[in-house]
């Protein structure tokens, strides 16, 4: 089916990994639409559906918006514009000394599945220094760029349990002079051959569903334990770690130093140019150097 703007995506392999899968060619906003459905118990009105995942998929959205309200540009055709959702425990979501971590999950998840759609379709990378990293907290990087990003909005639903939407945008196959920012990149121009983007955007969804399922089955199972693990996992992956950095808030005050740790938490500590020590918890955080 064929509207202005979209084309249905068509997504078997998500189909069968997801437990409920809604294509759409054309869309406000797949985490509006998912918030929607939580509120009014399409998603989540059964206690028996908490842990199962609905994928929400758009060709295109008109009005996508990332962390900080800043809007996501998407083309029909050339973008990943799709969102998780679940049900998890209140006081699991609730935790902050482990919460934090739900935006990093979902960017692990994402590393992983956008790895194995590629490789699985043949393409291989252009450059070799092309690995795909995690910049604080859960921007998707690659070759030092901005490949996607990933929105995690929370819906309580009564007093044991909340909705958990996690939007995730990737640009596929939008053409460098697309490109919102020069700090952004797409796939294609680090693959080679793109593979169809239907095909790919299903790959990668169905790996990304599967791999939340088991890392949220595992933060939900015993949340501290695997919290060390992520931590373990991301330093590993992190592009933030060691390098120069810019803290920015929501209030107009910003911190200019060097990222040295990722804390249990999940938050990110960051030694200014006067050697003092600071913990960021929220904000944006670019890399300077």
């Amino acid at each position: 089916m064929m509207t202005k703007q979209g084309t249905v995506p068509r997504m078997p392999r998500t189909e069968q990994e997801a437990d409920q899968l809604i294509a759409l060619a054309e869309v406000d906003s797949t985490n509006t639409l998912a918030g929607e459905m939580l509120a009014d118990g399409r998603i989540g009105g059964d206690p028996a559906d908490d842990g199962k995942i609905t994928v929400i998929a758009a060709d295109y959205q008109t009005g996508g918006h990332g962390r900080l309200g800043r809007a996501w540009v998407n083309r029909p055709g050339e973008s990943f514009t799709v969102s998780f959702v679940t049900v998890m425990p209140a006081d699991v979501v609730a935790d902050d000394t482990v919460n934090g971590w739900l935006p990093t999950l979902a960017g692990l998840a994402s590393c992983d599945a956008i790895r194995s759609a590629v490789f699985s379709s043949g393409a291989r990378p252009r450059q070799q220094d092309c690995t795909l990293a995690i910049k604080w907290p859960n921007d998707i990087f690659c070759h030092g760029l901005k490949l996607g990003g990933i929105l995690v909005q929370l819906v309580p639903l009564d007093e044991h349990r909340t909705g958990v939407i996690i939007g995730i945008g990737i640009n596929l196959a939008l053409r460098a002079e697309s490109l919102p920012t020069p700090q952004s990149t797409s796939l294609q121009l680090h693959v080679d051959p793109l593979p169809d983007v239907q095909v790919l955007r299903d790959l990668i969804a169905a790996g990304i569903t599967a791999g939340l399922r088991e890392r949220i089955a595992r933060f939900v199972r015993d949340r501290k334990a695997y919290a060390a693990q992520l931590l373990e996992e991301t330093r590993q992956v992190s592009w933030t770690l060691g390098r120069r950095v810019e803290a920015r808030f929501v209030g107009g005050e910003t911190i200019v130093g060097r990222a040295i740790r990722i804390n249990p938490d999940a938050s990110l500590a960051i030694v200014d140019d006067e050697g003092v020590e600071h913990t960021v918890t929220t904000g944006d955080v670019g890399v300077l150097d």
